[in-house]
């Protein structure tokens, strides 16, 4: 292998450390739930946002690859096995552990198997969806500008969002900056403390499942950060200023609401294409 090699393929292996690093903090959640019910909450936090940092090598590794000249049948491999850790196995184990660990707390009657049988059609699609990139990706930069089908990262980050979201909501003592309150966390001084969340739990078991199908799929997909890093209008970058700004001020509820934002954006666009498409055979 050729040392220009190495960078690239460094943050590919960074990404799938990511991977790794969320589900043995998952495991670790489960080991402090007793002694301190707390370290549960913040080590699940942790590890639904290593998600978002693994995203962030992932997208820059493709990048850096082609700035290098550094891309290889290697290169490819490797990222789809790491993306297979991180998109896919690690979102599944999470949502898995955050739904048996609660269910008792909302009185929610939670089937493990049936849990199981959720995380595991997420894991395995995305597997699948992988495999299925590998063998139709076109080298062109071109065939990049949109997937077909939800891409794995994106199916990720949408659980991690929802993970979340749950755990500011259950523990609202985690909306914390350097000792003081985000601004999520000041709205959720001001609801009410019986707040019942029972029924996220069955959302969360549902969008594994509906994302997992939607990853084997033949959706159309914009490639966002190909279309944020590519030539774009003026308006583009004023966007993602404002994005950045709420993703600083409440990461959680901003997070939460891109990804569903951009899982639905999808299905309705494939939804107008394919009805438009159906007018113009049924027209004379």
């Amino acid at each position: 292998m050729r040392k220009i090699h190495i960078l690239p393929n460094l943050l590919t292996l960074a990404n799938a450390f990511c991977g790794l690093l969320a589900i043995c903090k998952g495991i670790d959640a489960l080991a402090y739930a007793g002694p301190d019910p707390l370290r549960f909450y913040q080590n699940l936090s942790t590890a639904a946002a290593l998600i978002y940092v693994g995203m962030v090598f992932d997208a820059f590794d493709g990048k850096v690859a082609r700035m290098v000249g550094g891309g290889s049948a290697f290169g490819a491999q490797l990222d789809s096995f790491s993306d297979m850790l991180t998109f896919g196995v690690a979102p599944a184990i999470l949502t898995k552990i955050l739904i048996e660990h609660e269910a008792p707390a909302w009185d929610v009657a939670v089937n493990p198997r049936l849990t199981f049988a959720a995380a595991a059609v997420f894991a395995v699609m995305a597997i699948l969806r992988l495999a299925r990139f590998n063998l139709e990706n076109d080298p062109d930069p071109e065939a990049h500008k949109s997937f077909r089908g939800l891409p794995s990262p994106a199916a990720a980050g949408t659980i991690a969002s929802g993970l979340l979201l749950y755990l500011a909501l259950r523990k609202p003592q985690l909306e914390h900056s350097d000792g003081i309150r985000t601004p999520l966390g000041l709205v959720l001084d001001r609801l009410p403390p019986d707040l019942h969340l029972g029924w996220t739990l069955y959302a969360l078991w549902a969008l594994l499942v509906i994302l997992g199908l939607l990853m084997v799929s033949r959706v159309r997909y914009v490639h966002m950060f190909s279309a944020l890093t590519g030539r774009g209008q003026f308006l583009t970058l004023v966007w993602v200023v404002v994005a950045a700004v709420l993703l600083i001020a409440m990461p959680a509820l901003s997070l939460f609401v891109v990804f569903h934002l951009y899982v639905l954006v999808g299905l309705c666009a494939w939804a107008v294409r394919r009805g438009a498409r159906r007018t113009a055979e049924a027209a004379p």
